[in-house]
Order: structure tokens, then C-alpha cells, then sequence
């Protein structure tokens, strides 16, 4: 028996059929390593050396034609082709990586560079080197680029946006106009607006959450794809440190496909793109000017194009925690097929440059760390947050993806998925936002998200009997409270305001001020707008305790001023819906001192 009974190393697999043709180009060995990985990973081969940055794609794409005796698939100009298919199957053929094209001398099938597919063409032309001649392979971005995606895949018509206005302006003439229905009547329904949506949000926080999965660390080998999409418009400044934020994932670069979104007209952030000169997992797509230049718009041109089983959806300025993508994973998996997205927490870390910040912060806890989970525990629909949702992606795909005229995607979808049978859940793991500093900024940004919670609920709510028919009584409650609750109160808000001050100038004409104390309304407002400071005070501070951040908690003493500034910005947005209900107001980001500092360390 030998001395040394180690284990010896296990030999080195065959050199990848997708290789061959680097044979003398590239060293035995780093080919060797690459199939090993490839192995792995589920990958081809060629994948490898090209994300980690030992080959160019297009050199390497040259080298294996030239193998295999086909064509580097020219689509731009010149002898570009024709695509055999209609425009309604171009997303189909970009999920799939393949379509027919019409040629001079016949026709051909376009191969995109990426997954196994140099592997699959290697091994065809060894089984059956006749049918081989009528394949080309094109690169990511070539192949990309010549599917000219229609974005308004959910385009709303001209009357279903009157019919949602139309329901708004109801609801806002109903507020705004008592003698319709009478003063006492008219108090009575803000009134009990008011107490059962500050109900509802306090149930929600008050139920036990559901267990967290138990965290495991996957090999590389059993980790599925995974897309990363950011939206960018003018987003010069920001680019840096998000990708660097990307970079920090604790996720396998080959595994890892990041789709960077730019709009058509936004040269200056494609320029700051490439000044870095991101690694080949990273791809850029430009939205055509086609249609609403809306962030959901932007993601459902994305969509076909991502090739993970999951997908993650950030902003610029996000900042996730690296372990966030297998979290997501340990989450699915838990709660089993029938989730369809989990959301991590969203929470502000520059909430000492400001008022308006610090109640961003209160505000983001308890909705987060709070509310979502008291609501995913009792399984009703989730009104997402922006970012941070993790989604498998057949699914996405099934239910149609975002609306794209809708500029609070996050919230409708949520309810969609409802809809459509699948549940939302949270998960801990926490993703780190910037929230506006100046007021300006702020109004903006909250009018665009009120605006669109008024469309979703002009969506989902204008047929009730369908909606319950869909998820049931308790969601339809629940969508009723979620999607209607934010509008009605911030609208009703400054209208109980005025009437508590006419009573109290009332009073004060006749000098009766116990007429004041015992009038049959005033227990009514002041019970209202009680309600409404408690329900805030009271999430936000559970929020903030579970946050450890309650040294910013004396911020919720204002939520009488911040609630006028939300009912401004409500107000905004009705506007907004009947003028230019589709106009997305673009929210700056990079302007705190935070994000100076970390470009500041990125540059």
C-alpha cells in the first residue's frame, strides 16, 4: 500500500467542442480551467473566457465560424436581411436566442452568442455537417439591436385612459363638493375612509411575519441564471457606483446577466457606460422613442432579452446587500411555486440631510420592515416597491410584464399577479436608497407615485364583481384599501382641515365655543384625522425600532405638516392624470452628500 494514499486530483475533461478553434491561440491550460468550469456552471464554454475578459466576443465568434465553415450573422446594413418573423414573435425569438432570416442565397437561422449555443452549433457540425451551412451566429448586442421590440406590448387605449380619468375626477368631485351628497353623509365617508384604511395599515403591522427561509450558500453549480435590470435616464453620475454595487454581488459573473436600460435619446449615460468599459455580462439596450418614455416601458423592452430564470429589478442609486440575489433564491424556494416575486426591504441612508429625508426614512421602515410583511403574512397583494423585487421570469413573462403606461408599475403588478393566482412575499435583505433632499424633488417624485396609484386604481377597481371573481373577497377588500386608501385620504386630508377650521370660525362669530366641542361633526373629523397621525406615528416607529434607527424617530412629531405635503402632491397628481396622464417625472438621483462620497470613492 503506498505511503500516500491522498486522492489524486481528478484529470482535466476534454477540451470543450466550442474551443476547439482557440487551440494555439489561447493556452491549453486556461482551456482546460475554462471547460472545467463550464462544467460547473451548465454554461458553454466560450461564455467563460469571454465574460472573464481572456477573449473578445468577436474574436472568438470570427475563430469558430471560420471552424465550423458558417457565417457571422451581418445584420446591420448592406445584405442585412429580412426577419421571417412578424413583429408580435420578436420578443419570442430574443427569449429564445434564434430567428429565420431571408438571404440572397436562402434562408438562414440566426444563432445568438450566448448560454450553450456555440457548444450546440460545435456538435451539430460533427453530427451532421449538412444542415450546419444554414446557421450564423451574430453577438449579444448584434442580435439585440436587430429585434426592433415593440414596447407597448400592453398599450392602453385611448377610451380606457378617459374611463380611468373619468373614475378619478369622480372621486375627486365626491370629495371636493359635499352638497352633492350632503354634509353629514359626505363627513361620514371621509370619516370612515379614514379609520379603515389607518385600520387596515395598523392590522397589517400588528400580524406575526412569516418565518424566514433558512439561508444556504448553493455551490455555483446549483445556482440558476440570474438577470439583473436597471432602468437609467440621465443617469451620467450614477452609473459608476452601481455597477460597482452589481459587482459586489455575491453571485458567479457567468451566471450574472445585467441589462442596463437607456432611452433613445440619452447619449450622455450610454457615453458614461462606456467610459467604463463594462465586463461582458454587462449589456446595454436602447428603448426605441416609441411610445410612453416610461420606466415600465423600458423594462418590458428589456424583458425578452433577459436569460436568467429569475430576474431583479434596481435603480440607480441602489445600493443592494451583496448576499441579496441568494436570499432571493432561499425565499423562492421556501414558500414554493406559487410565489411569483419577493421583495426585499428598501430603507434610506441619508436621512440626516434633512427633514424630508429623515421622514423619507421613518416612512420607507415601516412600509418595509412593517406593513409588507404584516401583509404578505396574510396573503394579500403586495403593492411593490420600485426596486428591489425579485420575480421568476416565466412568470413575468406569462403575465404580460409591466404596464407601460402606468408610472407606478410596481403597485399594479403586484395587484396583477394577484389576479393571476401568485403571491408576493418579503424577504430580509435590504437594499440602501437615496431619498430626496429638496423639497422640489420630493413633490415630483410623490405626485408620479400618487398619480399612478389613482390609475392603478382606476385599473383594478372599475369592475369590483370581476375583481372578486379574480382573488376573493378579502383581497378585493384588500386591493380596494390599498390601491383606493392612498388616494382618498391624501385627497380628503386638507378638505377636513377647512371644515374643522369653519366650525372652529363659526364658533368663534357666535362666541359659542361649547357649540364647537359638542357639534354632532367635529368627533367625526377629529376622530379622522386622529387616526391618520397614529396610524403614521405608530408604523413608523415600529419601523425605525426594527431599522435600530429611533434616534430619527422624533421626525414623526411633523406628520401633520408631512401629510399636507402628501395631500399636495396628490392634488398635483389629479392634475397631472387629466393633463398628461402617461408623463413620467424624473426623479434626480446622485444629489446627496451620500452619493458624492461614493463617487467620490469610485473615481
Amino acid at each position: 500500500m503506498p505511503e500516500n494514499d491522498a486522492r489524486r486530483p481528478e484529470p482535466d475533461p476534454p477540451i470543450a467542442a466550442e474551443l476547439e478553434c482557440l487551440h494555439g491561440a489561447i493556452a491549453t491550460r486556461t482551456l482546460q480551467v475554462a471547460t472545467r468550469r463550464s462544467h460547473a456552471l451548465g454554461i458553454g464554454a466560450d461564455r467563460i473566457l469571454i465574460d472573464w475578459g481572456v477573449i473578445e466576443e468577436t474574436i472568438y465568434l470570427q475563430r469558430l465560424t471560420e471552424q465550423l465553415g458558417i457565417g457571422v450573422a451581418r445584420l446591420d446594413g448592406g445584405d442585412g436581411g429580412q426577419c421571417l418573423l412578424a413583429p408580435p414573435q420578436y420578443p419570442q425569438a430574443a427569449t429564445l436566442g434564434l430567428f429565420p432570416i431571408r438571404r440572397q442565397d436562402g434562408v438562414r437561422f440566426v444563432v445568438a452568442s450566448r448560454g450553450r449555443s456555440a457548444r450546440m452549433l460545435s456538435e451539430l457540425a460533427v453530427a451532421r455537417p449538412d444542415l450546419i451551412a444554414q446557421f450564423e451566429l451574430a453577438t449579444s448586442d448584434d442580435f439585440n439591436r436587430f429585434l426592433d421590440l415593440s414596447a407597448t406590448s400592453r398599450a392602453a387605449t385611448w377610451w380606457q385612459h378617459c374611463r380611468r380619468a373619468a373614475i378619478i375626477v369622480g372621486i375627486a368631485a365626491a370629495i371636493a363638493v359635499p352638497s352633492l351628497l350632503g354634509e353629514a353623509i359626505w363627513t361620514a365617508m371621509l370619516t370612515t375612509a379614514f379609520l379603515v384604511f389607518a385600520g387596515f395599515r395598523l392590522l397589517g403591522c400588528l400580524v406575526p411575519r412569516l418565518p424566514e427561509p433558512k439561508r444556504r450558500h448553493l455551490p455555483d453549480a446549483e445556482l440558476p441564471a440570474y438577470t439583473v435590470m436597471v432602468a437609467l435616464y440621465r443617469e451620467a453620475t450614477s452609473v459608476a457606483p452601481l455597477l460597482q454595487a452589481i459587482a459586489d454581488l455575491d453571485y458567479p459573473r457567468e451566471k450574472l446577466d445585467v441589462i442596463l436600460i437607456t432611452e433613445a435619446a440619452d447619449d450622455i449615460t450610454r457615453h458614461a457606460i462606456a467610459r467604463l468599459q463594462p465586463m461582458p455580462h454587462v449589456q446595454v439596450i436602447t428603448v426605441p422613442a416609441i411610445g410612453p418614455q416610461t420606466k415600465p416601458k423600458a423594462l418590458n423592452f428589456a424583458l425578452p432579452f433577459a436569460r436568467g430564470h429569475y430576474v431583479a429589478v434596481f435603480d440607480a442609486e441602489d445600493r443592494p446587500e451583496p448576499r441579496q440575489l441568494r436570499a432571493a433564491l432561499d425565499a423562492f424556494d421556501h414558500h414554493g411555486p406559487g410565489i411569483a416575486c419577493v421583495q426585499a426591504s428598501l430603507c434610506i441612508d441619508n436621512a440626516s440631510e434633512g427633514l424630508l429625508a429623515r421622514m423619507f426614512a421613518a416612512e420607507y421602515a415601516g412600509q418595509f420592515d412593517v406593513l409588507l410583511p404584516g401583509l404578505a403574512a396574510l396573503q394579500l397583494p403586495l403593492p411593490l416597491g420600485g426596486s428591489s423585487n425579485h420575480f421568476r421570469v416565466d412568470v413575468l413573462r406569462d403575465v404580460g410584464g409591466w404596464d407601460a403606461y402606468n408610472v407606478t408599475e410596481d403597485a399594479d403588478l403586484g395587484i396583477r399577479l394577484a389576479r393571476f393566482g401568485y403571491r408576493c412575499v418579503t424577504f430580509a435583505s435590504t437594499t440602501y436608497e437615496e431619498a430626496p433632499v429638496h423639497c422640489g424633488a420630493w413633490l415630483r417624485q410623490r405626485s408620479r407615485w400618487m398619480k399612478g396609484w389613482m390609475q392603478t386604481a382606476g385599473v383594478h377597481l372599475h369592475q369590483p364583481l370581476r375583481l372578486w371573481r379574480d382573488v376573493g373577497s378579502m383581497k378585493t377588500f384588500g386591493v380596494a384599501v390599498i390601491a383606493g386608501g392612498n388616494v382618498l385620504t391624501a385627497l380628503a386630508y386638507p378638505l377636513l382641515l377647512v371644515e374643522i377650521a369653519l366650525l372652529l370660525g363659526r364658533a368663534g362669530v357666535t362666541g359659542d365655543v361649547s357649540g364647537f366641542l359638542v357639534d354632532r361633526l367635529m368627533p367625526l373629523h377629529l376622530a379622522a384625522i386622529s387616526a391618520g397621525y397614529l396610524s403614521t406615528i405608530a408604523i413608523g416607529l415600529m419601523g425605525l425600532a426594527r431599522r435600530r434607527q429611533l434616534q430619527h424617530a422624533w421626525i414623526l412629531l411633523l406628520a401633520p405638516l408631512y401629510w399636507g405635503l402628501l395631500s399636495a402632491a396628490a392634488w398635483r397628481a389629479l392634475w397631472q392624470l387629466l393633463r398628461e396622464p402617461h408623463r413620467w417625472e424624473k426623479t434626480q438621483h446622485a444629489m446627496s452628500r451620500r452619493s458624492k462620497a461614493m463617487r467620490a470613492g469610485t473615481g
